[in-house]
C-alpha cells in the first residue's frame, strides 16, 4: 500500500507539473519575469505547493483550487488571470488528482503525454505573430510605394473621429481617405 501511496504521488507531481507547463498564463509570466528575478523558482516551487495543498486539504472542491491558483500567481507573479483558463486548470489537477488516488496511472499517464505534446512555448508564438506582422507592414509599405510612385512614405495617420468618415472632410476626393480596419484614416496628399 505504501509503495502505491508513492508511486501515486510522483505521478501526481509529474501531473500537476504537466498542467502548469502548458498553461499559457504562467509560462508568460515566466518568460517575461513578472514574478521578478527569481521566477523559474516561483515556478518550480508552485508545483510543489500545488501538489502540497491537495495532499494536506481533504475534499477539495473545484473552486477552492481555482482560488489558491489565483491567489499564487497574484502574490508571486503579479499576474492576473482574465482568460477564463483557470476554472480549467483547477478542473485539470482536481481530475487528475482523483484518478492518482484511485490508482488510474494509465489515464494520468496519458494526460501527462497528451499535456507534454501541447506544451505552451511563449517564444515560438510571439515570434510567429512578429513575423506575421512583420509580413502585412512589408505589404502595406510596399502597396503605399506602388500607390504614390516612390518609395518613401508621405501619409500619415490620424485617429479617425467618425466610424464613417465623409469624402468632403477632405476636400472631397475618395482616394485621400482610406479607413483602416484598426479604426485610423489615413490622410494623404494630393498627386500633382
Amino acid at each position: 500500500m505504501a509503495a502505491r501511496s508513492a508511486v501515486s504521488r510522483g505521478l501526481f507531481n509529474e501531473a500537476v507539473r504537466a498542467v502548469l507547463g502548458s498553461w499559457p498564463v504562467l509560462q508568460i509570466a515566466v518568460e517575461n519575469c513578472f514574478g521578478g528575478p527569481h521566477v523559474q523558482e516561483k515556478a518550480e516551487w508552485m508545483v510543489g505547493a500545488v501538489e502540497q495543498y491537495f495532499y494536506t486539504n481533504s475534499d477539495l472542491e473545484q473552486y477552492e483550487v481555482e482560488e489558491t491558483l489565483q491567489s499564487i500567481l497574484n502574490d508571486e507573479f503579479d499576474t492576473v488571470v482574465e482568460d477564463g483558463s483557470l476554472p480549467l486548470i483547477a478542473q485539470q489537477l482536481c481530475m487528475l488528482y482523483c484518478q492518482c488516488q484511485r490508482g488510474d496511472t494509465a489515464a494520468v499517464q496519458q494526460k501527462i503525454a497528451q499535456l507534454s505534446q501541447k506544451k505552451y512555448n511563449v517564444k515560438a508564438n510571439v515570434q510567429e505573430v512578429k513575423a506575421q506582422e512583420d509580413e502585412e507592414d512589408s505589404s502595406d509599405e510596399e502597396e503605399e510605394a506602388m500607390d504614390c510612385g516612390t518609395s518613401s512614405n508621405t501619409s500619415h495617420a490620424v485617429p479617425s473621429v467618425s466610424s464613417t468618415p465623409s469624402t468632403s472632410e477632405a476636400g472631397g476626393d475618395p482616394q485621400e481617405l482610406q479607413q483602416e480596419v484598426d479604426e485610423w484614416t489615413v490622410v494623404r496628399r494630393k498627386k500633382k
